[in-house]
């Protein structure tokens, strides 16, 4: 939208809502007057940099040297981010527009989520290639609102429908005004959606969001998200996107789609004689490479392992596979050159969408620099494959953070304050879960011991 129709729109309602996700994909934001954001949209506006300086609980790092009581947590310059700029729906069309975070000297915050696939997308702009990405999510949907869900501490829910019925028309058509307005709003928001159907599971939906430029599809992915947890709100039910939330249920996935295209749009992911080309096949075999030390940008909190097991519709090992659902990357190739992608099935439902793009695209692109060749597809049950014949992913989110921490790849790409900010940010969960007494140990032990 041009600036000066946005300033309108802004006037007319005399309100926006502006916001910004944090490291773990979590809007932070705020409602500002017109006059505020006219300011705003000239100059900046300050934001508290706690943003950064604190977990999705809101507790603060003690470990991370970005910002904390050492610096006295002053305010980050943040700035409105006019192509992201769209309309709620689900609050009578209130203005909306995104935020992202630079120093005072005007370049991007290194810490920033947003910040650093701006940064690889630019890079990969410079190698000759567009990014295109799609992403498509599973996700709960309990008959919980916020009270009762804090009343039942969290156990036993109530799911918006129960027994596994995935695909089905008949809950769809049960449950249509959640869906309707799901789907129509969602497309009023510049968040479309290709397919929305329920999955296995009680309660439980997939939705697959509408291919874009690398930045914009990942603004779509967490803007999903959020639109999904407050029109849910509105129908007194909860929505989560928690990896695994029960462990007798298949998890939660989110499955990222990539592809490079050149200038004119031209994919060059497609072969000429159909397949993959010999470019998308150098960008498969970096994602096998690298993905077991990338692994804590698409698998970020500790539920996120619970879901990476055996047998649980998820991968454990880097592997690839021609249309093969049990792998890691899945290589689609059909029906046109158009659609020929890579899905990056590994990611769970909880990412940080920008961040778990990143991983996929700076391994891809590494393995196209480097010309390296994938490992033959796998053709059978991918879950079943050994150590030997692919490489394990972490199987926690420790391993996972230290294998990031030490990933030269991330720290040529993403740069070092960043991956010290962001490892250090996973070391603070894995310390806050080894803190807690878990129901699993009051069964196991307290009777017996």
């Amino acid at each position: 939208m041009e600036t000066q129709a946005m300033l309108q729109a802004v006037e007319e309602a005399g309100k926006v809502k502006l916001g910004a996700f944090d490291i773990d994909a979590v809007l932070r934001g705020k409602y500002v007057s017109a006059a505020k954001f006219r300011s705003a949209l000239e100059k900046g506006l300050g934001f508290c940099d706690v943003v950064f300086g604190w977990d999705m609980a809101d507790q603060l790092y003690d470990n991370v040297t970005y910002t904390g009581w050492h610096t006295g947590y002053p305010d980050a310059w943040a700035r409105v981010e006019p192509s992201t700029f769209r309309r709620i729906p689900w609050e009578q069309g209130t203005p909306f527009v995104l935020l992202d975070f630079y120093e005072a000297s005007g370049e991007p915050l290194a810490v920033s989520p947003r910040q650093a696939l701006r940064r690889v997308v630019e890079r990969a702009r410079g190698m000759g290639y567009e990014v295109k990405a799609g992403f498509e999510f599973e996700f709960f949907f309990f008959q919980e609102d916020h009270h009762t869900l804090h009343e039942a501490e969290f156990r036993d829910l109530v799911p918006l429908s129960y027994g596994m019925f995935g695909y089905s028309a008949t809950r769809t058509s049960r449950d249509q005004g959640l869906v309707h307005q799901l789907f129509d709003e969602l497309r009023a928001f510049d968040v479309g959606l290709e397919g929305f159907h329920t999955e296995t599971g009680p309660g439980v939906y997939e939705a697959a969001i509408a291919c874009d430029e690398a930045v914009a599809a990942a603004d779509k992915a967490a803007l999903f998200k959020q639109a999904v947890k407050e029109i849910a709100a509105q129908h007194g039910c909860t929505a989560t996107f928690m990896a695994k939330p029960d462990a007798k249920l298949p998890g939660c996935s989110g499955h990222v789609h990539q592809s490079l295209a050149d200038a004119a749009g031209k994919n060059l992911f497609a072969g000429e004689e159909g397949g993959l080309s010999p470019l998308a096949r150098s960008y498969v075999a970096g994602q096998v490479r690298y993905m077991p030390e990338l692994t804590a940008l698409f698998a970020p909190t500790i539920n996120s392992y619970k879901r990476l097991v055996p047998g649980a519709w998820a991968p454990t090992h880097a592997s690839w596979g021609l249309e093969n659902r049990t792998c890691a990357l899945r290589a689609i190739t059909g029906p046109s050159a158009k659609s020929v992608r890579v899905e990056y099935r590994a990611a769970g439902a909880d990412q940080n969408p920008y961040l778990a793009l990143c991983a996929g695209v700076i391994s891809g692109l590494a393995g196209i620099g480097e010309g390296l060749e994938p490992p033959p597809p796998v053709t059978g049950n991918a879950y079943e494959l050994s150590t030997q014949q692919a490489p394990r992913l972490p199987s926690n989110l420790g391993a996972a953070a230290e294998a990031f921490a030490g990933s030269a790849l991330a720290r040529e790409w993403l740069g070092e304050a960043f991956v010290e900010h962001y490892a250090n940010t996973r070391r603070w969960e894995v310390r806050e879960f080894e803190k807690a007494v878990t129901d699993w140990e009051l069964r196991r032990y307290l009777e017996v011991i």
